[in-house]
């Protein structure tokens, strides 16, 4: 498809190329001319394109100048199907060299656990809120396609799903054994071969990252002209990162630190913070800190902050900002050592300097993103992008951009954006020299103001190391997943990573970088939790069914679809699955993916989690498709949908020298999955539990609690002699109770961090009762358990464990006062309730013989929840006998 890469010049816009170059069947004099032809082309389709979902906000210009069609487009790629068709006549030739095989087919899931570090150059190589690292995927990728195949992801993020699709192709040595040791140990073949990537992100700077890493680059020389770009540019202005030291020698400035003023409540007098606050010594900061003048024992919620009125010559208005000052300069003296020293008067003029320079310069100005992140720093000043920024550091990047402006140049400056804006802390020894927060768009009272030529020269290093070796050439665009200009039934796999809930606002979050793009994220579709953009958990769920509405229509018949999922909320847990089997999938497995490293939030928060889940589904094939449109409403369609289902259950799972119950197996699994197809697909569920489960034993074969096919029963037999240590089926967590019973066995093994109990949660977690609000379980861990200093929950002692009971009967009974007072509004529904609460609001009641109550809060809950449970209806019938 792409016979040669072309030579080019990055001084302005005149390039000098060598070819020819071929592409979706075009041929051109060279790599230039294919660029202009498809820019041409996209300018011409752009009118069209704005009419889909997601589509960015920007000139049509910045749009075009920013893409590299038809490789990468910011915007709805419109050559997508084009490369499909191509890769598709691709595949005649590859079965010819017997790389691949016409009739294959995946029919069990990838179903082991994986774990796989971050710390790899390609991973390192620019980073983002979330990201999978591409080995773990590689697995998928090996395990469900061949090479040739098709991988779609909507929510590509950074593109590793694109990046490992290569990478099959031309693994890392290393890589490589450890991968083929593992599908070894599973008596698994691997088809090593490249595999082809369809990528698309409603985030313009997501787009620009996974375009980087997944199209061809613009030059083979393209960074080393970068450099040579960055040193001329470094020639003109480098004297702005130069200090003095103590014996008058000019050195190289490594960082400035910047410290927040604040003025005390008592006397009036200014306070620095790093002045009365930090050990300069340690960089240990004290919690409390002294006035200079009255001695006062302040903290920073004590204090005012010290506001300036000044002129903003980029927007051309007076505004009012939080005071800031230099206090600390640290330098090199051209070994590795480095120093500190007082700010100096040549340090403040160069200040000066830069900020005189600054307020000539045309650089983004946007107002800040609505949202509780965009605007959180209003209050101190910072409202618009060029505020998040220093002087020097405005002068470098505008003069890089305007001498460099290809999408390589654009990649390595959007890789140092956040680490070189206010947003880096000042914390000495703590992933020095950068440090901002990450998920938020958190300034500290501290700031590093890092040396822009250091931090882009290290990290242009690191990506000659990287992006000339990757040689992809996938297919990456920006768009809402919500719909997709993909053919039906075209992709032979899906891998993807969606956002989840509220975990990250990425549109306010990626504001800063985009603006620098002039293309920003069009938010409306954005599948997020988000109050400050009228989003509620409702408006994800409907999001991501629209998405996965698309996922299921572009899959093959018979294909695979592969989720991460990193939440801790059992409510999106559940909408996700909801949401999976409602447009069609169906739900084989859920396994556990540790990435080893977590973000910050992750780290410490009380719901820190390093696992990250893992949702198989696959889309039936058309085999049993036709059969349901023939006759759906006939018992021999319930055990077709039921083999095809265990056909596509894993048999065995081994985790160290055990086998492991299959949950998926199990009856109870089996007919909500069942019940979730018919539903979806509005066919008439032809029969009850007690009748499915009847069935089941008549059709298939059951062992351990679990069914399987005769030929499938064999295996397992096989399998389980080899590992005879057998884990059985896990208790399910359908309501509260199950969960409460659940921990105790589970933590009767021993004490277990909230952090090494979720996953399994999680994944033990089935469809509770119609109206059953069952509680997060931390909740339930705090209602229920011990949590010790070491922050691991054990079960209660005995002789505790009543007390325990007594103090949460209290929380349940205050949370029934509150259904009661629902129920008694003369429109009130309840519409879901904790069912704990309902029993223990009803037990009560009948204590004090107040029956009128239990029938007020019966007549209202969901009547499902009510007949369905034993002890509520137990109450209620009783009730009903004396009202």
């Amino acid at each position: 498809m792409r016979e040669q890469n072309v030579l080019f010049s990055l001084e302005g816009d005149k390039v000098a190329s060598q070819g020819p170059v071929v592409c979706l069947g075009y041929t051109f004099a060279n790599d230039d001319e294919r660029r202009t032809f498809f820019r041409e082309e996209l300018r011409k389709l752009l009118p069209n394109l704005r009419n889909q979902d997601g589509f960015p906000l920007g000139s049509d210009e910045d749009i075009i100048n920013l893409s590299d069609p038809p490789y990468y487009t910011a915007c709805p790629n419109p050559w997508a199907n084009a490369f499909i068709n191509e890769w598709e006549k691709d595949k005649e030739r590859l079965e010819k060299e017997g790389q691949r095989e016409r009739d294959f087919s995946v029919t069990v899931p990838y179903s082991n656990d994986i774990s796989e570090g971050k710390n790899n150059p390609i991973y390192n190589a620019h980073s983002y809120h979330t990201k999978v690292p591409h080995p773990a995927i590689m697995r998928y990728i090996l395990h469900y396609t061949q090479p040739g195949d098709i991988i779609y992801d909507g929510f590509a993020g950074t593109g590793m799903t694109g990046v490992a699709a290569t990478m099959c192709g031309s693994p890392d040595k290393d890589v490589k054994a450890l991968i083929e040791k593992e599908f070894a140990d599973r008596e698994e073949r691997i088809k090593w071969g490249k595999r082809h990537a369809i990528q698309s992100d409603i985030s313009p700077v997501a787009s620009l990252i996974c375009a980087n890493y997944n199209s061809p680059l613009t030059d083979p020389d393209v960074l080393d002209k970068i450099e040579a770009i960055v040193d001329e540019v470094e020639a003109q202005y480098g004297w702005l990162y130069k200090t003095k030291d103590s014996s008058g020698f000019t050195r190289d400035l490594n960082y400035m630190v910047w410290s927040d003023v604040f003025i005390c409540p008592n006397c009036g007098e200014k306070i620095v913070f790093y002045n009365a606050a930090v050990d300069p010594k340690t960089g240990l900061v004290s919690e409390e800190f002294k006035c200079p003048r009255c001695g006062s024992v302040h903290t920073k919620h004590t204090v005012e902050k010290s506001m300036l009125t000044e002129y903003d010559s980029i927007l051309d208005e007076t505004i009012t900002v939080q005071e800031k000052v230099p206090v600390l300069v640290n330098y090199s003296t051209g070994k590795r050592s480095s120093f500190n020293k007082p700010v100096s008067s040549e340090d403040l003029s160069l200040v000066k300097q830069a900020e005189e320079l600054a307020s000539k310069l045309k650089v983004p100005h946007e107002r800040m993103i609505e949202g509780s992140e965009g605007r959180r720093n209003d209050r101190t000043g910072l409202t618009h992008v060029h505020h998040f920024y220093f002087p020097r550091t405005l002068i470098v990047f505008e003069s890089i951009l305007s001498k460099c402006n290809c999408k390589e140049a654009r990649f390595l400056l959007n890789s140092q954006l956040i680490n070189i804006s206010k947003l880096n802390r000042y914390r000495p020894g703590v992933s020095f020299p950068y440090n901002p927060l990450s998920g938020t768009l958190y300034i500290g009272s501290q700031i590093s103001e890092a040396n822009v030529f250091t931090a882009i020269k290290n990290k242009l290093s690191k990506l000659k190391k990287v992006l000339p070796n990757i040689e992809a050439d996938n297919v990456t665009g920006i768009a809402s997943a919500t719909k997709v200009n993909l053919e039906s039934g075209s992709i032979d796999y899906v891998f993807t990573d969606p956002p989840f809930g509220a975990n990250i606002s990425y549109s306010e979050l990626n504001f800063l970088q985009e603006s620098w793009l002039r293309v920003t994220t069009d938010n409306k579709k954005e599948a997020i939790v988000n109050a400050s953009h009228g989003k509620a958990l409702f408006d994800y769920q409907t999001l991501m069914t629209e998405s996965l509405k698309e996922y299921y229509r572009v899959l093959k018949p018979g294909g695979w679809l592969t989720m991460e999922f990193s939440n801790t909320s059992a409510a999106v847990w559940n909408s996700i699955q909801n949401a999976l089997q409602g447009v069609g999938f169906v739900v084989a497995n859920v396994a556990a993916l540790d990435k080893q490293q977590g973000s910050f939030k992750a780290v410490t928060t009380p719901t820190a989690v390093k696992q990250d889940l893992i949702i198989t589904c696959y889309k039936p094939t058309n085999t049993l498709l036709e059969k349901f449109e023939l006759s759906h409403d006939t018992n021999d369609n319930v055990w077709d949908f039921v083999d095809d289902l265990l056909l596509h259950l894993p048999v065995h799972i081994q985790r160290n020298t055990s086998t492991t119950a299959i949950i998926e197996r199990s009856p109870k699994i089996l007919y909500d999955r069942l019940i979730a197809y018919y539903v979806q697909h509005n066919y008439p569920v032809p029969m009850n539990a007690s009748e499915f489960q009847a069935g089941l034993r008549e059709h298939f074969v059951e062992r351990d609690g679990m069914f399987f096919t005769v030929d499938q029963v064999i295996e397992y037999e096989d399998k389980k002699s080899q590992t005879p240590d057998f884990q059985p089926l896990s208790l399910f967590i359908g309501s509260e109770a199950d969960g409460i019973q659940w921990l105790k066995t589970h933590l009767s093994e021993g004490e277990k961090t909230y952090a090494e109990i979720l996953p399994h949660w999680m994944q033990d977690m089935v469809a509770t009762k119609k109206g059953d609000e069952v509680p997060e379980l931390m909740k339930i861990l705090e209602e229920n358990f011990i949590k010790n200093e070491n922050g691991a929950w054990r079960n209660p002692d005995p002789e505790k464990e009543a007390d325990l009971e007594i103090a949460r009967t209290k929380k349940l009974l205050s949370q029934f006062t509150a259904y009661v007072e629902m129920a008694s509004r003369p429109q009130g529904r309840i519409r879901e309730a904790r069912l704990e609460a309902l029993r223990a609001g009803f037990k009560d009641c009948y204590k004090k013989r107040d029956f009128a109550t239990i029938m007020m809060v019966g007549n209202k809950i969901p009547e499902s929840l009510l007949t369905e449970d034993d002890v509520l209806l137990q109450y209620y019938d009783i009730a009903s006998m004396h009202v």
